[in-house]
């Protein structure tokens, strides 16, 4: 992991096509705005976890038959 110092207003490039700004930082948090491109998915990693999770179970055997129960 990189871990780095920014202060108020100060930014970070990733991969060329990814701002990241510090907005704002009051007592224990931070305030971050992110820069990319529409195809570039931003989720905070609680909601992006959950999506993983949901996705694993739509994969098992009976996640599959509630599927194709849909269709």
């Amino acid at each position: 992991m990189l871990a780095l110092s920014r202060k108020k207003n100060e930014a970070l490039v990733v991969a060329n096509n990814i701002e990241i700004t510090i907005l704002d930082i009051k007592g224990d948090q931070v305030k971050l705005g992110i820069s990319a491109p529409k195809d570039v998915p931003i989720y905070r990693k609680e909601v992006y976890l959950q999506i993983q999770a949901a996705n694993k179970a739509a994969m098992e055997p009976e996640g599959l038959e509630a599927l194709k129960g849909l269709l």
